[in-house]
């Protein structure tokens, strides 16, 4: 309540500099005078305060020189104005939440987080461990690769990444969730010599990758 008020301040304080500055062509200050009283209107209503009975141009009708008939009729009017504004504040609000809502249900809502602790492969040389989800089904993989460079030495190469190495899936909207299996892959990638026991300097090459091992779950 007091955001919605504080910012209908702000645009009264606003309306007003205008209307003094005296710029205004007389058909422009007429119409921001009837957008100052409705917005004064609708502020006490939403406040439970009284209702200010107007005349046509927005000017306070005295009761004195008015009629009760007149007067009444210029309430109902007022009353009709101010509570149409609310339903279509409240419309507006609804329409709102409804979008979030198919927003929020047309977008991923779940995910998968992966944690590798190690990688328990001897491999002799510096590796590349790939990480994504595959559809067996389909015989394709539904995400992108998680890579992990591997030394030679059992460690990251990243030095700074040990204990921290982590990936979370966020592509699995509806149509992942509809997949009769999903299968979790790993591959390995050997990075180096073309054999492993080429021991010939003449003959030693390196930056090779070659396929190494893979593994994956049966389907989840």
């Amino acid at each position: 309540m007091f955001r919605s008020v504080r910012h209908m301040i702000y645009d009264l304080i606003e309306w007003r500099s205008q209307i003094l500055s005296g710029t205004l062509p007389q058909d422009e200050l007429k119409e921001l005078k009837k957008k100052v009283t409705a917005k004064i209107d609708y502020g006490n209503r939403i406040l439970d305060l009284d209702l200010v009975v107007r005349d046509e141009d927005g000017n306070i009708l005295d009761p004195e020189q008015t009629s009760t008939i007149s007067l009444f009729r210029a309430h109902e009017v007022a009353s009709k104005q101010v509570e149409e504004r609310l339903q279509e504040e409240k419309s507006q609000k609804q329409n709102i939440d409804i979008n979030r809502q198919a927003k929020f249900a047309a977008t991923p809502s779940f995910a998968l987080f992966v944690n590798l602790k190690n990688v328990v492969c001897k491999i002799g040389e510096d590796a590349e461990v790939l990480m994504s989800l595959y559809d067996p089904l389909e015989s394709k993989f539904i995400s992108e690769n998680y890579l992990v460079r591997w030394s030679s030495c059992g460690l990251p190469k990243d030095i700074d990444r040990l204990h921290n190495l982590r990936a979370v899936f966020t592509d699995l909207g509806s149509k992942d969730l509809k997949r009769e299996k999903i299968s979790f892959v790993c591959q390995i990638v050997r990075v180096g010599r073309m054999e492993l026991r080429d021991n010939n300097t003449r003959k030693l090459t390196s930056g090779l990758r070659r396929p190494f091992g893979v593994a994956g779950t049966s389907g989840v």
